[in-house]
């Protein structure tokens, strides 16, 4: 196998302007309501530990000095997107590819492509958790093995399904039971949920929402639109129940299970395919 390309960028921090610098201050003033109401206490304690600054886009390396001693990952700056396997062996190596680019001042609630404030707001402070940071670096080595398959392109891109509607499910909007002593109801740990002002509290209050244990049979068969807000949405009982999952994801994929998942988005493309041709670290 080829060694892959290198995906570092610089984050350029002297480039924002004073408009993008108002759009961070904006989105994280309207989110913190509703992350102290619908978040996963480990959020907010990420949140805190984080010292995010509420009214400036924050540097990556300031992100990462208060990161990196918790957990050991590190923020990593990328321009765009990022394929598949390059992206799950970044979790492996403890690395959370991070768009460093901010979304317009005229497109606040939605935006269909990462950015910084997505990326550092909704999904970081959930990696100064050890569980949940320890369950990343596990998908990530899920990922490598599945690379050294060597598996055919039909039955690969059904792993990488497979392994998108998991990590969508979970990782981007994903559901918990409320932690024990904290009364009951749900709360939301998935970044997708935990960066989007309308998205959140819908997925806790409407019942226009389906919401159900989340089983692994059902999420690796389950299709996903991203431009909308998600109508089905999958409940974790703990995180250490999410790093169990991941382990019998693994399973499921060594012993075959994953080569017929049923079609459907998300859409494997060719550069996700060939991603998983190239192995970027040792692979045991």
């Amino acid at each position: 196998m080829t060694e892959a390309p290198e995906i570092a960028f610089a984050q350029a921090y002297d480039h924002y302007s004073a408009e993008e610098h108002e759009t961070w201050r904006r989105l994280y003033a309207r989110m913190l309501p509703k992350w102290h109401r619908y978040a996963n206490p480990k959020f907010l304690q990420g949140i805190q530990a984080l010292s995010l600054d509420p009214l400036r886009v924050p540097r990556l390396e300031d992100v990462n000095r208060f990161l990196l001693p918790l957990t050991g990952f590190r923020a990593k700056a990328v321009g765009g997107y990022v394929p598949a396997f390059t992206f799950f062996d970044c979790l492996a190596n403890r690395e959370f590819p991070t768009t460093v680019t901010v979304r317009g001042s005229n497109c606040l609630d939605y935006l269909p492509e990462p950015d910084i404030f997505h990326d550092i707001a909704g999904h970081v402070p959930m990696h100064t958790d050890p569980h949940f940071a320890e369950t990343l670096v596990r998908f990530g080595e899920c990922a490598r093995k599945a690379a050294k398959l060597n598996a055919p392109p039909a039955q690969l891109a059904a792993i990488i399904r497979a392994m998108a509607r998991f990590f969508w499910f979970t990782i981007e909007f994903g559901l918990m039971r409320a932690p024990a002593g904290s009364g009951p109801g749900l709360k939301v740990y998935g970044s997708g949920l935990l960066s989007s002002y309308g998205e959140i509290e819908h997925a806790i209050e409407s019942p226009a929402v389906q919401r159900y244990p989340l089983q692994l049979e059902w999420v690796v068969n389950q299709s996903f639109e991203i431009d909308r807000y998600q109508p089905l949405l999958f409940v974790a009982d703990s995180f250490e129940h999410l790093y169990g999952l991941v382990g019998e994801l693994e399973r499921w994929m060594l012993a075959g299970k994953l080569d017929n998942v049923a079609p459907g988005p998300p859409l494997v493309k060719e550069e996700d395919l060939l991603s998983f041709r190239f192995i970027t670290s040792p692979v045991h």
